[in-house]
C-alpha cells in the first residue's frame, strides 16, 4: 500500500488517554527500553513503554542496593522520557514476578507514569496497589481462562476493569505465557480464534460495566500489515517491540543491535529461562555454554521471585545486563520471532510514519 494511499490508523484511546498512532512500544529489559526509546515513541504519537526489569543497572548503587536503586531509577526514567516526550503518552511495565513488586508499581505510581502494563504472572492485585491513582492499568493475557480469571476477579474485588488488555502470542520475545509444549503447538490462524474470543470476551464486560476497554495485540507485529491484521479482528491497536530494538534511539548497545541484524531465522530459538518460564532469545555462544551446564554467577541482584540463587543455570540478571552493554557473547540476548528481519537501523519516527 503506498504512503499516499493508506489509510491514517484511528487513535487508540484509553479513557482520557489519546495515542495518535495505536501502537504500544513493547517494555524490553533489561535496559533496553529506557527513556530514550520511551520517549521517543511517544512524541511520535504512539505510547513509550519504559520496562522497570533492573533498570537501574547503570547506577553505582546496584550492587549493593539493587532495589533502591531501581525504585530511584524507575522515577528518573520516567522523568527524562517525558522531557523527550512532548506530551506523548508515556508508561512501565512491570512483571508480576519481580521481588517487592508492590513497590515498583508505587515508583511508577509517583513517577506520573500514564500508564502500568503488568504481566509475567496475573496482577491480580494490582488494582489494590494503584488505589484512585489516576495512572491506567493494564494486564498481559495469553488466553481467555487468563482474561476471564482477571476481569472477574478485578471487578468482584475491587469493583473496577482494566483500562486496557494487551494480548501476548506466542511470537513475542522474552519470557512467553505459554509452556514449552504449546509453544511448539499453536499455529497462528488457531491463536487468531483464541485473540477473537479475547476481545469478544472483554467487549463483553466493559459493555456491561458501560466501559470501553480497549485490547491490543503484542507478538510477531513486525510492520503495518501486521497491525491492519488484527485491526480487521477488532482490536484497537498492537503492543510493537522487536521492530524499535533496531532503531537509533533504542537504549540498547550498539552490539545488542548489531545481534538483530545478523540473525538468521534459524538462529532464533526458545529457551528455558532460569526463572521457569521459556523464551524468545538468539542461540549465541552463552546459550550454547548454558545447555552444557551451570554457569557461575556473582551475587543475587534480587530480580525474580521465583529465581533460587543456588540453582539457577546462569544469572538472568548478569545475562541480560551484559546483552544490554554490548557484551553479546555472554548475554541472554532476548527477542521477537521476527529478530532476523531487521537489515539495518532506523530511526523511530520512520517506523511510526509506516503505522501512523
Amino acid at each position: 500500500m503506498g504512503e499516499n494511499t493508506k489509510k491514517k490508523s484511528r487513535p487508540l484511546i484509553i479513557g482520557d488517554l489519546v495515542a495518535e498512532v495505536p501502537v504500544i512500544q513493547g517494555g524490553m529489559g533489561v535496559g533496553i527500553s529506557l527513556s530514550g526509546l520511551a520517549g521517543a515513541v511517544a512524541a511520535q504519537g504512539g505510547i513509550g513503554i519504559i520496562s522497570t526489569a533492573q533498570i537501574g543497572y547503570r547506577e553505582p548503587g546496584f550492587d549493593d542496593h539493587p532495589i533502591e536503586t531501581n525504585l530511584e531509577a524507575i522515577k528518573s526514567e520516567l522523568r527524562k522520557a517525558r522531557e523527550i516526550a512532548g506530551g506523548g503518552i508515556v508508561g512501565v511495565n512491570i512483571m508480576v514476578a519481580t521481588r517487592e513488586y508492590d513497590r515498583y508499581v508505587r515508583a511508577a505510581l509517583e513517577g506520573g507514569a500514564d500508564l502500568i502494563i503488568s504481566g509475567a504472572g496475573l496482577p491480580v492485585n494490582l488494582p489494590a496497589i494503584a488505589g484512585d491513582a489516576k495512572t491506567k492499568l493494564a494486564p498481559i493475557v495469553s488466553s481467555l481462562k487468563s482474561t476471564e480469571v482477571i476481569c472477574r476477579y478485578w471487578l468482584k474485588k475491587y469493583n473496577r476493569l482494566p483500562d486496557l488488555v494487551v494480548i501476548e502470542g506466542p511470537r513475542a520475545g522474552g519470557h512467553l505465557g505459554f509452556h514449552m509444549e504449546e509453544l511448539m503447538e499453536i499455529d497462528d490462524a488457531a491463536y487468531d480464534e483464541e485473540i477473537k474470543r479475547i476481545i469478544a470476551h472483554v467487549k463483553e464486560y466493559g459493555h456491561k460495566q458501560g466501559k470501553e476497554i480497549p485490547v491490543v495485540v503484542a507478538g510477531g507485529v513486525y510492520e503495518r500489515k501486521d497491525m491492519e491484521h488484527y485491526l480487521e479482528m477488532g482490536a484497537a491497536g498492537v503492543q510493537v517491540a522487536t521492530r524499535f530494538v533496531t532503531t537509533y534511539e533504542c537504549d540498547a548497545s550498539p552490539a545488542y543491535k548489531q545481534s538483530y541484524i545478523d540473525a538468521k531465522e534459524e538462529d532464533i530459538v526458545i529457551v528455558k529461562s532460569p526463572v521457569g518460564m521459556p523464551g524468545r532469545a538468539i542461540l549465541n555462544p552463552f546459550m550454547k555454554k548454558a545447555k552444557e551446564g551451570r554457569i557461575p554467577h556473582g551475587k543475587c541482584h534480587l530480580c525474580i521471585s521465583t529465581c533460587k540463587p543456588d540453582q539457577t543455570p546462569y544469572c538472568i540478571t548478569e545475562a541480560l545486563v551484559n546483552a544490554a552493554k554490548g557484551n553479546v557473547e555472554d548475554a541472554l540476548l532476548f527477542c521477537g520471532s521476527n529478530a532476523y528481519r531487521a537489515k539495518k537501523l532506523e530511526y523511530v519516527k520512520d517506523i511510526m510514519d509506516e503505522f501512523r
